[in-house]
């Protein structure tokens, strides 16, 4: 065996065989260089690295038979295509090839935009202004209603004899209420509440 070739650290000596596997050792090791550069040519990069090892492996495991590099070669690379495929198949279902930096493309706010938050702002304080000018009842509707109480609720916390009674309060308030803004329930820039 040559002194300038490494021995692969993944494949182990079985007991028993020490004598042997010289020129298999020999020729997995070159088979190694072959491997690792073809695969780093395919676009596996860091990957190359283990791509070979685990053809080593499935040559070993499976394919221990073989000892000619007339059969281990084409063998080799057929493996590695087939594990070349898997690792692409893998990375596109993880969405590495598409990924984008974070630091140059941050992700978009769920926060609104400062010119929604003081048209809400604005609206809010509208709303305010023409509840608080409104009658006791109405003010006492609209706090329930806010609160998630149900028509039903309302009718016996405010005394109401009938739901309908309820609903036509609600009508006029809300009435009332829309007067009061000016006759529109838009904002100024058009926002809806």
């Amino acid at each position: 065996m040559d002194a300038d070739l490494p021995m692969p650290s993944a494949l182990p000596i079985p007991l028993g065989e020490e004598a042997a596997p010289s020129g298999r050792a020999a020729i997995l090791a070159r088979l190694r260089e072959r491997i690792v550069s073809f695969a780093a040519s395919r676009y596996a990069g860091a990957h190359a690295e283990d791509l070979a090892q685990e053809v080593l492996m499935l040559l070993h495991e499976k394919y221990g038979h073989l000892d000619r590099i007339e059969d281990l070669l084409p063998l080799a690379f057929q493996i590695l295509r087939f594990k070349l495929a898997a690792h692409r198949r893998k990375a596109a279902r993880r969405g590495e090839y598409d990924a984008v930096d974070v630091d140059q493309f941050p992700p978009p706010s769920d926060a609104p935009d400062p010119a929604t938050v003081l048209e809400h702002k604005e609206l809010l304080a509208k709303l305010m202004g023409g509840i608080a000018r409104m009658g006791e009842r109405c003010r006492e509707l609209f706090r329930l209603k806010l609160q998630g109480r149900s028509f039903a609720e309302i009718q016996g916390l405010m005394g109401a004899t009938t739901l309908n009674t309820v609903y036509t309060w609600d009508h006029r308030c809300r009435k009332q209420l829309l007067e009061t803004l000016g006759g529109s329930w838009q904002a100024a820039g058009g926002g809806v509440p």
